[in-house]
């Protein structure tokens, strides 16, 4: 059987899921020179995301920190596909980066096991659920791991690489050194824990926040203008809830509970208002602030 390929037999990236996240992550595969291609069950959002990772590249140009020709490079380097068979078929790395339900992701690896070539390592951009949760949907759960990058995974520079007990040394050094090949700083988590550790850290920063809010302490607005002028922090953390997405942070939560059982770790209330609601942030033009069109 062929083992896990290193760096030098890497071409062609897979990224599941055209969303946000899976587009730009693709487009980081584009820029650093892979064909990458970008797949997800619904036609409707492949246009859009080419459309907007064009637009982009465009601002990117626009302001000097692109070349046009490196630009339309990256581009013609990207497909979009409603076919995962298709798409997994010759796909040396593929980063999953569909919903945050368990049970689609472990149909999906199930379907990449079927359709990519052995040598394949199928990596999830989960950033709650350890791939061991999908690892046993696979005959290859040794060259399963979580790869998680950040939102907007454009600009980030971490990228989250986690292990879980049948992932192999090779799978976790391909994976460290595909993240720095894409200009990311990867860091290696060796155990599965529930949130990894920058989430985990970011997490306590949001549950305070929330119970300093919902005290009556001080307004969401007044939250983050202390988390920015006094600890530095580049967005409070409403403001960054409404960037990454409320229903986001509500799912999370929600997969936070599964793992635990723990009442503590479901949404907060006022999250799940706004969830409930519709209100997911820049996304939806309204969290917990409110978003000119197109801004």
């Amino acid at each position: 059987m062929e083992t896990t390929p290193d760096l030098q037999k890497i071409r062609h990236i897979l990224v599941v899921g055209a969303g946000a996240m899976g587009s730009q992550i693709g487009l980081v595969g584009a820029l650093a020179g892979y064909q990458v291609t970008v797949q997800d069950i619904s036609e409707k959002m492949l246009a859009p995301a080419s459309e907007e990772l064009s637009l982009r590249l465009d601002r990117s140009v626009a302001k000097g920190r692109l070349e046009r020709d490196a630009a339309d490079a990256a581009m013609n380097r990207m497909s979009f596909t409603t076919s995962l068979r298709d798409a997994a078929s010759t796909a040396d790395f593929v980063i999953e980066a569909a919903v945050e339900k368990l049970e689609i992701k472990r149909e999906i690896f199930r379907e990449l096991d079927e359709y990519a070539p052995a040598h394949a390592v199928l990596a999830t951009n989960s950033s709650t659920l350890g791939s061991s949760k999908v690892a046993d949907a696979t005959g290859r759960p040794d060259r399963v791991c979580n790869m998680h990058f950040f939102n907007p995974a454009l600009v980030m520079k971490c990228v989250e690489v986690v292990r879980h007990e049948s992932t192999s040394q090779q799978t976790v050094e391909t994976a460290m050194g595909l993240a720095a090949r894409l200009g990311k700083a990867p860091i290696l988590i060796n155990r599965e824990i529930p949130g990894f550790v920058a989430n985990r850290l970011l997490g306590a920063l949001r549950t305070e926040a929330l119970k300093l809010y919902d005290g009556g302490i001080a307004s969401f607005e007044d939250i983050d203008t202390a988390a920015k002028t006094a600890l530095n922090h580049p967005m409070g953390p409403f403001e960054l809830m409404d960037l990454v997405g409320l229903d986001v942070a509500y799912l999370i939560r929600q997969a936070h509970h599964q793992e635990t059982g723990d009442p503590a770790d479901l949404p907060h209330p006022a999250l799940a208002e706004l969830y409930e609601a519709g209100h997911y942030g820049r996304k939806t033009g309204k969290g917990w602030y409110e978003y000119p069109a197109g801004s």
